[in-house]
C-alpha cells in the first residue's frame, strides 16, 4: 500500500466520521463548528483530485462564509433548543428519513459505480475550443464563457438573498445600518487579526482574480475573501457597516450582474448571441466581467452576514 493511497483512505474516513458527526451532535452549534470542519476535509479532498479551483471555493464559501452564517444562526436558536426538543420528530418518522437517505445514497453509488470507463467526458472539447477566449484556465472559460448564462444568473441569485435579507428589517430601519455589532474592546485578539490581515487579504483577493483567468481562482474566490476582510474588520470595530441606503453600495451589488448583461446583449451585435465574445477581445472583457463580479460578490456575501438592517440610518 502507497503512502498516497493510505493519505487517500485516511481523508476518505475522517470526512464521513466528520460528517457523521454533523448528524448526530445535539448542540446546533457543535454541528456548526463540524460542518466548518467537513468544508475544509472537502477542500482537500478537491485538491487531492487536482481541482484547485473547487477547493479554494468550498474552502471560502462553503465552509467560511457559511460557516459564519451558521454560527450567528446557532447562536441566536440557542435558547429555542429546549422547544424545539419538545417539537422533535417521532421515532418512525425518523427511521424513515434514515431509511429514504440511506436509499439515496445507494442510488446516487449505484449509478456512480455505472457509468462506462472512461467516464463520459466534454474536457477534450472545452480544451480544445479555450484558445478563443484567450483563457488559459479551463474552470474560468467553463464558468463564463461555456455555461456564462449559469454564471449570471447565480450571481443575480447573491444580490436576490441580499434583498430578501433586508426585507426582513422593519419599516422604520429601511435604509439604516446592518446588525454587525462594534466590539469595544480595544487591544483584543480579533483587533489585532483585523490590523494585520486585510492588507494580505486584500491582496490575496485581487491576485485570486487576475490570475484565475490562466490559474486556479477566479471572481468568486477573491470576492469571498475580500468580503471576509470586511467582515472582521466591522466586527473588530474598526469599521461601520454601511447604510443600505447609500447609492455607492447599491452599485456594487448590481454592478456585476449589470456588466455581464451589458456585455452579453453587446455580444449580439459582435459575435451574433448573447453572452458570445468576439475573438479579437474576448480576454478583456471577461476580465472586466470577472472584475465587476468580485466587487458585487464581495459586497453581496458581506451584506448576508451582516444581517437585515437593526440601526437607524443617523446612527
Amino acid at each position: 500500500m502507497s503512502v498516497s493511497f493510505a493519505l487517500d483512505a485516511a481523508l476518505a474516513l475522517l470526512v464521513l466520521a466528520t460528517a457523521a458527526w454533523i448528524i448526530i451532535a445535539r448542540e446546533s452549534l457543535a454541528a456548526v463548528i463540524g460542518f466548518v470542519a467537513y468544508g475544509l476535509l472537502l477542500a482537500l479532498v478537491w485538491v487531492r483530485l487536482s481541482a484547485v479551483d473547487v477547493a479554494l471555493t468550498e474552502a471560502a464559501i462553503g465552509s467560511g462564509v457559511t460557516g459564519v452564517l451558521l454560527i450567528g444562526a446557532a447562536a441566536r436558536l440557542r435558547t429555542f433548543n429546549g422547544s424545539a426538543a419538545v417539537e422533535a420528530p417521532a421515532p418512525v418518522l425518523q427511521y424513515l428519513t434514515a431509511a429514504l437517505c440511506a436509499l439515496v445514497t445507494l442510488a446516487i453509488a449505484a449509478v456512480v459505480l455505472s457509468l462506462p470507463e472512461p467516464a463520459p467526458t466534454l474536457a477534450p472539447e472545452a480544451m480544445a475550443n479555450l484558445s478563443a477566449t484567450g483563457l488559459g484556465n479551463p474552470v474560468t472559460g467553463v464558468l463564463v464563457a461555456y455555461r456564462a448564462l449559469d454564471t449570471l444568473l447565480e450571481s443575480v441569485v447573491l444580490v436576490l438573498a441580499v434583498l430578501a435579507v433586508w426585507s426582513l428589517a422593519s419599516d422604520d430601519l429601511w435604509g439604516g445600518r446592518p446588525g454587525l455589532p462594534r466590539r469595544p474592546d480595544t487591544d483584543d485578539v480579533l483587533r489585532f487579526l483585523a490590523q494585520l490581515l486585510p492588507p494580505f487579504g486584500i491582496i490575496i483577493g485581487i491576485h485570486f482574480v487576475w490570475v484565475g483567468a490562466n490559474e486556479p481562482g477566479g471572481a468568486f474566490q477573491g470576492g469571498t475573501i475580500l468580503a471576509a476582510m470586511w467582515i472582521i474588520a466591522v466586527r473588530a470595530g474598526l469599521a461601520a457597516a454601511p447604510l443600505i441606503k447609500a447609492r455607492w453600495l447599491r452599485l456594487a451589488l448590481v454592478g456585476g450582474p449589470a456588466i455581464f448583461v451589458a456585455i452579453g446583449l453587446a455580444g449580439i451585435f459582435s459575435a451574433g448571441a448573447f453572452l458570445a465574445y468576439p475573438a479579437s477581445n474576448a480576454k478583456p472583457l471577461i476580465l472586466l466581467i470577472e472584475a465587476g463580479l468580485t466587487l458585487s460578490i464581495a459586497a453581496s456575501l458581506g451584506l448576508l452576514v451582516a444581517g437585515p438592517p437593526q440601526r437607524m440610518p443617523e446612527s
